[in-house]
């Protein structure tokens, strides 16, 4: 039954694929006051928003594994007035991916919902998103989080406990995104989130503990018509610090826009990085043979006076998601290093727009 729901739901997509939205979305301003545990909930008068939750975590044997999950949810801004509840005024997408360097091949899968009817959730009032049996929601009294996933190859149950504040990115969770201020989301992180839970791949549990990364943002303009993709990191620095930088690029494959927040030890107030400050070098590519896509998977990034390398925890980290956002992407775990190939940190990479230009 429920694959013939999203048979339909598909279809409903496709034939909202080719209308205008009928609604003006709320512009992403300056001035925000975050109101937490409110504004970890939906927004859903914006037309996008996701939340993001990234980690590496090993084993009591020493096994390491990289892991995400996302939930995005998207206003489709058309027919909104129809009064049927199966009008696709939400809609809820999700996607989940492990790494294991033992395989060396991602393991993914994805699931995608209109709200409502009991299978899809965006809750308002704090963060609790779910489709069907896929969940990230707020448990132990808003203390800690909880991500769940079935998946058809595997699962994933790990609490998530917050150890520093939320961290806002650009001007106060004011992030822009382009050289225009209206390219912007609203953007915050919780960094060094320690831990712990189990991983099931086949017949074989795991347990594990370890670090992750929560990123949650919602806008209605990100991208504008010269943006290609973007290349994004997020890392838990061994100092207690954090670190999130991203460059978008333009359709010539060159520096579109860049932006950098550095948090440099557990208390430390954060600092922005202008696009003058940031600049991204390739290192070494690496071509999928199911896609035909090259990514730039290791990279030199010079933030201020600081390089870091990025190294893959391994190379095939593609997520093919056209069966549900319609993208084709790179996204996993990766380790820093400093200029002297000190390991500084970890987290993970984001590089879109290698096969087609992403659209949001």
């Amino acid at each position: 039954m429920l694959r013939r729901f999203l048979a339909m739901l598909l279809m409903a997509l496709a034939s909202l694929s080719s209308a205008e939205p009928a609604v003006d979305f709320p512009v992403v301003v300056p001035g925000l006051r975050f109101d937490f545990p409110r504004d970890e909930g939906s927004h859903p008068q914006f037309r996008t928003e996701w939340w993001y939750v990234t980690g590496t975590v090993a084993d009591e044997s020493g096994a390491t594994f990289g892991f995400q999950v996302t939930f995005f949810r998207s206003r489709p801004g058309v027919d909104e007035a129809n009064p049927s509840r199966f009008a696709p005024k939400q809609l809820l997408f999700a996607h989940a991916a492990l790494s294991d360097p033992r395989r060396g091949q991602l393991l993914h899968d994805e699931r995608s919902a209109r709200a409502g009817f009991d299978i899809a959730v965006a809750s308002e009032t704090m963060l609790n998103v779910a489709i069907d049996d896929w969940s990230l929601h707020t448990r132990a009294g808003g203390k800690t989080y909880r991500a769940a996933v079935r998946a058809k190859d595997f699962q994933l149950e790990l609490d998530y406990e917050p150890t520093q504040p939320p961290l806002l990115h650009g001007l106060n969770g004011f992030s822009q995104k382009g050289p225009q201020p209206h390219e912007a989301s609203y953007y915050y992180t919780l960094p060094r989130l320690r831990t712990s839970g189990r991983l099931s791949i086949g017949n074989r549990d795991y347990r594990v503990t370890g670090t992750a990364w929560l990123d949650h943002e919602w806008s209605s303009s990100i991208l504008d018509e010269q943006a290609q993709g973007w290349d994004w990191v997020g890392l838990n620095l061994d100092d207690g610090g954090a670190l999130m930088a991203f460059q978008m690029r333009n359709l010539q494959g060159g520096e579109h826009f860049a932006a950098a927040t550095l948090r440099s030890g557990s208390t430390a107030d954060p600092i922005a990085f202008t696009p003058q400050q940031i600049e991204w070098s390739v290192l070494r590519r690496w071509r999928s043979v199911r896609t035909g896509v090259e990514y730039p998977v290791e990279w030199q990034l010079r933030i201020g006076e600081r390089t870091i390398t990025l190294r893959p925890l391994m190379d095939d980290q593609e997520n093919d998601a056209r069966g549900s956002t319609g993208t084709i992407y790179w996204e996993g775990a990766v380790a820093a290093f400093d200029a002297g190939g000190r390991r500084i940190g970890g987290g993970y990479l984001e590089l879109t727009g290698y096969g087609n230009r992403v659209s949001l």
